[in-house]
Protein backbone atom coordinates (compact mmCIF):
# COMPACT_ATOMS: atom_id res chain seq x y z
CA UNK A 1 0.00 0.00 0.00
CA UNK A 2 1.42 3.80 -0.96
CA UNK A 3 -0.07 6.66 1.05
CA UNK A 4 -0.12 10.31 -0.49
CA UNK A 5 0.11 13.38 1.23
CA UNK A 6 0.50 16.87 0.56
CA UNK A 7 2.00 19.69 2.76
CA UNK A 8 2.83 23.47 1.84
CA UNK A 9 5.78 25.19 3.00
CA UNK A 10 5.96 28.93 3.24
CA UNK A 11 9.07 30.67 0.98
CA UNK A 12 11.37 32.36 3.59
CA UNK A 13 13.38 33.83 0.97
CA UNK A 14 13.15 35.87 -2.09
CA UNK A 15 12.85 32.79 -4.20
CA UNK A 16 12.96 32.45 -8.09
CA UNK A 17 9.85 32.22 -10.03
CA UNK A 18 10.26 28.33 -10.60
CA UNK A 19 9.35 27.42 -6.81
CA UNK A 20 7.05 30.88 -6.00
CA UNK A 21 3.15 30.06 -5.82
CA UNK A 22 -0.20 30.61 -3.68
CA UNK A 23 -2.58 27.52 -2.31
CA UNK A 24 -5.40 29.65 -1.43
CA UNK A 25 -6.88 26.67 0.88
CA UNK A 26 -4.26 26.17 2.84
CA UNK A 27 -3.23 29.55 2.96
CA UNK A 28 0.70 29.92 2.11
CA UNK A 29 2.75 31.14 -0.28
CA UNK A 30 5.57 28.82 -1.23
CA UNK A 31 6.15 24.93 -2.25
CA UNK A 32 3.74 21.96 -1.99
CA UNK A 33 5.61 18.83 -0.99
CA UNK A 34 4.15 15.75 -2.14
CA UNK A 35 5.31 12.37 -0.61
CA UNK A 36 4.30 8.80 -1.35
CA UNK A 37 5.11 6.33 1.45
CA UNK A 38 4.80 2.35 2.56
CA UNK A 39 2.90 1.13 5.23
CA UNK A 40 5.96 1.48 7.77
CA UNK A 41 6.22 5.23 6.77
CA UNK A 42 9.36 5.00 4.01
CA UNK A 43 8.95 7.13 1.41
CA UNK A 44 8.09 5.49 -2.20
CA UNK A 45 8.51 8.73 -4.27
CA UNK A 46 9.13 12.92 -3.29
CA UNK A 47 7.88 15.70 -5.52
CA UNK A 48 7.67 19.09 -4.99
CA UNK A 49 5.76 21.79 -6.64
CA UNK A 50 4.51 25.33 -6.36
CA UNK A 51 2.16 25.87 -4.05
CA UNK A 52 -0.73 26.51 -6.58
CA UNK A 53 -0.35 23.26 -8.03
CA UNK A 54 -3.47 21.37 -7.12
CA UNK A 55 -3.05 17.84 -5.47
CA UNK A 56 -4.42 16.22 -8.10
CA UNK A 57 -2.29 17.55 -10.43
CA UNK A 58 0.86 17.18 -8.19
CA UNK A 59 0.05 13.58 -7.36
CA UNK A 60 -0.30 13.16 -11.29
CA UNK A 61 3.27 14.34 -11.86
CA UNK A 62 4.79 12.51 -9.19
CA UNK A 63 3.31 9.21 -10.78
CA UNK A 64 3.90 10.32 -13.91
CA UNK A 65 7.78 11.05 -13.01
CA UNK A 66 8.33 7.75 -11.68
CA UNK A 67 6.09 5.24 -14.06
CA UNK A 68 8.75 3.41 -14.81
CA UNK A 69 8.52 1.73 -11.25
CA UNK A 70 4.51 1.12 -12.43
CA UNK A 71 6.28 -0.31 -15.96
CA UNK A 72 8.35 -2.55 -14.28
CA UNK A 73 5.47 -4.40 -12.05
CA UNK A 74 4.39 -7.24 -13.42
CA UNK A 75 0.18 -8.00 -14.38
CA UNK A 76 -0.14 -10.86 -12.58
CA UNK A 77 1.13 -9.93 -8.84
CA UNK A 78 -2.08 -8.06 -6.90
CA UNK A 79 -2.40 -4.31 -7.48
CA UNK A 80 -0.78 -1.97 -5.63
CA UNK A 81 -3.36 0.55 -3.43
CA UNK A 82 -2.64 3.57 -3.53
CA UNK A 83 -4.41 5.51 -0.08
CA UNK A 84 -6.08 9.11 -0.86
CA UNK A 85 -7.03 11.55 1.73
CA UNK A 86 -10.43 13.35 0.56
CA UNK A 87 -8.65 16.21 -0.93
CA UNK A 88 -7.89 13.89 -4.06
CA UNK A 89 -10.08 12.83 -6.69
CA UNK A 90 -10.14 9.08 -7.94
CA UNK A 91 -12.22 9.55 -11.02
CA UNK A 92 -10.33 12.47 -12.47
CA UNK A 93 -6.83 11.07 -11.40
CA UNK A 94 -7.68 7.54 -13.85
CA UNK A 95 -7.84 9.54 -17.51
CA UNK A 96 -5.22 11.36 -17.20
CA UNK A 97 -2.42 8.26 -15.59
CA UNK A 98 -4.18 5.80 -18.41
CA UNK A 99 -3.00 8.47 -21.17
CA UNK A 100 0.33 8.26 -19.79
CA UNK A 101 0.51 4.57 -19.51
CA UNK A 102 -2.64 2.83 -20.90
CA UNK A 103 -2.13 -0.45 -18.49
CA UNK A 104 -1.55 1.54 -14.85
CA UNK A 105 -5.41 0.59 -13.87
CA UNK A 106 -4.25 -3.07 -13.91
CA UNK A 107 -1.43 -2.80 -11.46
CA UNK A 108 -2.79 -0.21 -8.88
CA UNK A 109 -5.97 0.99 -7.29
CA UNK A 110 -7.19 4.38 -5.55
CA UNK A 111 -8.79 3.65 -2.04
CA UNK A 112 -9.87 6.89 0.08
CA UNK A 113 -9.18 6.68 3.76
CA UNK A 114 -11.52 6.19 5.76
CA UNK A 115 -13.36 8.85 7.13
CA UNK A 116 -15.86 8.50 10.26
CA UNK A 117 -19.11 10.15 9.37
CA UNK A 118 -21.07 12.07 12.15
CA UNK A 119 -23.35 9.26 12.68
CA UNK A 120 -20.32 6.75 13.80
CA UNK A 121 -18.86 10.09 15.68
CA UNK A 122 -22.31 9.99 17.83
CA UNK A 123 -21.86 6.49 18.37
CA UNK A 124 -18.33 7.12 19.64
CA UNK A 125 -19.60 9.15 21.67
CA UNK A 126 -17.01 11.67 20.48
CA UNK A 127 -16.88 14.60 18.27
CA UNK A 128 -14.79 16.77 16.67
CA UNK A 129 -11.40 15.50 14.77
CA UNK A 130 -10.91 11.66 15.63
CA UNK A 131 -8.11 10.43 13.94
CA UNK A 132 -7.43 7.44 11.47
CA UNK A 133 -5.10 5.09 11.34
CA UNK A 134 -4.00 4.80 8.36
CA UNK A 135 -3.79 8.41 7.86
CA UNK A 136 -1.05 8.64 10.33
CA UNK A 137 1.46 7.16 9.21
CA UNK A 138 1.93 9.80 6.27
CA UNK A 139 1.86 12.49 9.02
CA UNK A 140 4.19 10.65 10.71
CA UNK A 141 6.43 11.07 8.09
CA UNK A 142 6.05 14.57 7.73
CA UNK A 143 7.02 14.52 11.46
CA UNK A 144 9.83 12.28 10.86
CA UNK A 145 10.99 15.21 7.90
CA UNK A 146 10.42 18.15 9.95
CA UNK A 147 12.73 17.00 12.20
CA UNK A 148 15.27 17.83 9.44
CA UNK A 149 16.20 21.90 10.38
CA UNK A 150 16.46 22.34 6.74
CA UNK A 151 13.26 21.37 5.74
CA UNK A 152 11.13 23.06 8.32
CA UNK A 153 11.26 26.48 5.92
CA UNK A 154 11.75 26.45 2.17
CA UNK A 155 14.98 28.10 1.80
CA UNK A 156 16.14 26.32 -1.85
CA UNK A 157 15.84 28.72 -4.91
CA UNK A 158 14.28 26.04 -7.11
CA UNK A 159 12.09 22.57 -7.05
CA UNK A 160 14.60 20.06 -7.66
CA UNK A 161 16.67 21.55 -4.68
CA UNK A 162 14.18 21.27 -2.24
CA UNK A 163 12.98 17.76 -3.54
CA UNK A 164 16.99 17.01 -3.38
CA UNK A 165 16.91 18.00 0.33
CA UNK A 166 13.75 16.05 1.00
CA UNK A 167 15.34 12.58 0.24
CA UNK A 168 18.17 13.32 1.78
CA UNK A 169 16.22 13.91 4.93
CA UNK A 170 14.87 10.41 4.39
CA UNK A 171 18.23 9.12 3.32
CA UNK A 172 19.78 10.17 6.83
CA UNK A 173 16.47 8.54 8.42
CA UNK A 174 17.28 5.53 6.99
CA UNK A 175 20.94 5.09 7.40
CA UNK A 176 20.40 6.40 11.07
CA UNK A 177 17.95 3.27 11.64
CA UNK A 178 19.42 1.01 10.13
CA UNK A 179 23.09 1.65 12.08
CA UNK A 180 20.64 1.32 15.19
CA UNK A 181 19.80 -1.85 14.07
CA UNK A 182 23.52 -2.77 14.13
Amino acid sequence: MIIIDSQAVKNTCNASVESKGYCFYKSTNGIKRHLAVDTLGFPFFTYCTTANVSDDMGLLEMLTQNIDYFQSKPVNIPKITILLDHGYHPEHLRPELEKVYPQIMTKIRFELSPKPSKHEKKELGKSGFIPVAARWIIERSNAWMERCKILVKNFERTLVNATAKINLCFIRLMVKRLAASC
